[in-house]
């Protein structure tokens, strides 16, 4: 068979084979969805982060997630050098701070800590706390 003929004849062969795995690829994947709906976005917490700008050579971001047992305990320590958020998504913890304290309950913004911040955190409770909390900090 002349090379010509043959390249006709197996054209169509070679264009399928290929349409069929590039839509095989594409099968498990939903196109992109371009707007958001169904969240809701609670209380925003924030924290200004100048400070800290004239140090930020070297610093990460963290999220890490705290389990404080009943009587758990993180003892007093500051912020000076850490800026944080913290999230409570179970249990109740007690936050302490110079002139008072304050019982934190699921879905409350526990603490947003930075300079001249000096604290520390309680489960005072029957049951673990857990506590998600995002800090920028060098190692």
């Amino acid at each position: 068979m002349e090379p010509k003929l043959l390249l006709v004849r197996f054209m169509p062969a070679c264009l399928a084979v290929t349409a069929l795995f590039a839509s095989a690829s594409a099968v498990g994947q939903p196109a992109p969805i371009r707007e958001t709906k169904g969240v809701e976005i609670s209380h925003v917490e924030s924290l200004d982060l100048t400070p800290w700008a004239h140090d930020a050579k070297g610093r990460q971001l963290r999220i890490r997630k705290l389990v404080f047992q009943p009587g758990g305990v993180v003892g007093l320590h500051s912020h000076d050098d850490r800026p944080d958020a913290s999230y409570l998504v179970q249990g109740e913890l007690t936050e302490y701070r110079e002139g008072g304290y304050v019982k934190r309950r699921p879905g409350d913004t526990v603490h947003t800590a930075g300079k001249n911040v000096i604290h520390w955190v309680a489960n005072e409770g029957n049951v673990p706390a857990v506590l998600v909390v995002v800090d920028v900090f060098k190692p």
